[in-house]
């Protein structure tokens, strides 16, 4: 036996390799047990990373043989190639160029014939094969990318974990069917959001009714002493994600993040514009019209702080002046609650704004005072042609406008394209097969944008209706009621601008058409 070294036989096998019958587990143990009983060598320990790629070192076998060569259990390391070591040139160049060596450790891989031990032309070569085990990594990264890309096109679910409320259809993995359980959660958030309540209140709310919350379902380890490990903590990040994520509506949305390259395993963002939305691949947890009215209903809500006190207008309340938000404070010297000028208490060494400094009691009644008579006008149908003229409104069209003008103008880009690779294929750039294949995936996109856009079209069209019912109906409660709730606030006013002269403007939800 050879007691010069004392071995460690490293077997690594990919998702990517595992197709590889030559490459398996089993195949590999063969080979290296096979070459140590050839060259008697005394083997101390086996390293075994099943399932993980080879662009990175970040393996627990492979950092547990690290650390044995290290404390000196092992003084050899033997692979069936190089690919298994791995498949980054910069860092398995390091290994066998001066790790290794500074650690007098021999290193062999039998298939490429390297042994670091003599001086042979393969060892030479090693830094090339190195290049181009990692230019193969890379070439399976773009395979792999461009084929989940192309899933994604055609509406298919391809992300590991299934969004909150969904679960995966067990005769399609790639589709996805509702989670009764979970749905109704989901189901209760949007109608709670409906009523104005922030996302912490939200939060605070299924946690007290002790609902289990997404992660829960996934076994994550919860840190807290208040609430059962089963059930979990509900945070405001979560719901803010299920209020606003179209997968609700009956729409497959993916490539929110990408990987920063086939090396790195952390993601970034991308732009909103770049995501892949397919429309109607599921059945629907939320319909469309309530998804898109508690968008609106969003901004109103979400900057307002988590006080003590509540306050009818929070959320509401922007300068005339600057456009900023206008914050409600509690003075607990005076016990008086006052308005003030985001931008300007942020900023006021710089002068961009003015305090705008009211009193809140006497602001509330005064824009209470002033929705009555609207209120009031609006329901006398005799004086509402003439008033109505007189009210601002909010008004999203060109927001919609600009929607439209944005996917025109990527069917266009599309449509070039398409004509661009029928011209490949006739210069025999490309090959006809190549061609069908992209062109049904580009004409699919246009007719998906297409869609969007007849959509977009007709929501211009409704959002230019007056739901008189509907008006009259919150106008009838607003009259009805001493102190209006905040829920019926919302439904009627969008937002309110407070100008440094006193002077308010009320911009109503409903639109002037007459």
């Amino acid at each position: 036996m050879n007691n010069r070294f004392n071995v460690g036989l490293y077997i690594r096998l990919s998702r990517d390799d595992g197709n590889i019958e030559s490459d398996s587990i089993v195949s590999q143990r063969s080979l290296l047990n096979q070459y140590v009983r050839e060259n008697s060598y005394n083997v101390i320990e086996e390293y075994v990373d099943d399932g993980f790629t080879g662009t990175n070192f970040d393996r627990p076998a492979f950092k547990r043989m690290m650390k044995d060569i290290e404390i000196g259990k092992i003084n050899m390391v033997i692979t069936k190639d190089m690919s298994r070591l791995g498949r980054d040139y910069i860092g398995t160049g390091e290994l066998i160029e001066k790790y290794f060596p500074n650690n007098n450790v021999r290193y062999i891989a039998i298939n490429d014939g390297i042994d670091t031990f003599l001086d042979n032309t393969n060892n030479d070569i090693a830094p090339f094969k190195a290049i181009m085990n990692d230019m193969y990594a890379k070439d399976i990264s773009k395979k792999v990318k461009t084929s989940l890309h192309s899933r994604m096109k055609d509406g298919l679910y391809v992300s590991g974990r299934c969004p909150y409320g969904f679960m995966k259809d067990p005769k399609n993995k790639n589709h996805l069917i509702i989670n009764p359980e979970q749905a109704e959660t989901v189901r209760l958030i949007y109608a709670l959001a409906l009523k104005g309540n922030t996302y912490h209140f939200i939060a605070e709310e299924l946690t007290k009714r002790k609902i289990k919350t997404p992660a829960s379902y996934y076994n994550y380890v919860w840190n807290t002493k208040c609430i059962s490990q089963e059930l979990g903590v509900w945070v405001d990040t979560t719901i803010k994600t299920i209020l606003t994520n179209q997968i609700y509506v009956g729409d497959t949305v993916q490539g929110k993040t990408k990987k920063i390259n086939y090396k790195i395993k952390k993601s970034v963002k991308n732009n909103p514009k770049d995501y892949i939305i397919v429309e109607n691949t599921h059945e629907r947890i939320i319909d469309r019209d309530t998804f898109n009215y508690v968008q609106t209903l969003l901004p109103k809500n979400v900057k307002r702080p988590e006080k003590k006190r509540f306050y009818l207008l929070d959320g509401l309340l922007y300068c005339g002046d600057c456009k900023h938000r206008i914050t409600i404070r509690y003075q607990k010297k005076t016990e008086r609650c006052y308005t003030t000028c985001n931008y300007y208490r942020t900023y006021s060494k710089y002068h961009v704004c003015t305090a705008h400094t009211n009193n809140y009691e006497t602001l509330e009644k005064v824009i209470l005072g002033y929705i009555k008579e609207v209120c009031k006008k609006y329901l006398d149908k005799n004086k509402r042609k003439d008033f109505i003229g007189s009210i601002k409104f909010e008004d999203n069209t060109l927001k919609l406008k600009k929607q439209i003008v944005s996917l025109e103008h990527t069917n266009k880009r599309l449509t070039e394209n398409l004509d661009k690779t029928y011209m490949d294929m006739l210069k025999g750039i490309i090959e006809e097969e190549q061609y069908i294949r992209i062109s049904e995936n580009i004409k699919k996109e246009i007719a998906n944008n297409k869609k969007s856009i007849d959509n977009l079209k007709k929501e211009q069209i409704d959002s230019n209706k007056i739901d008189n019912k509907k008006i009259e109906k919150y106008s009838h409660q607003f009259l009805s009621l001493e102190n209006p709730t905040r829920e019926l606030i919302i439904n009627l006013v969008d937002k309110i601008y407070i100008y440094q002269d006193k002077r308010i403007d009320i911009l109503f939800t409903f639109k002037n058409t007459t």
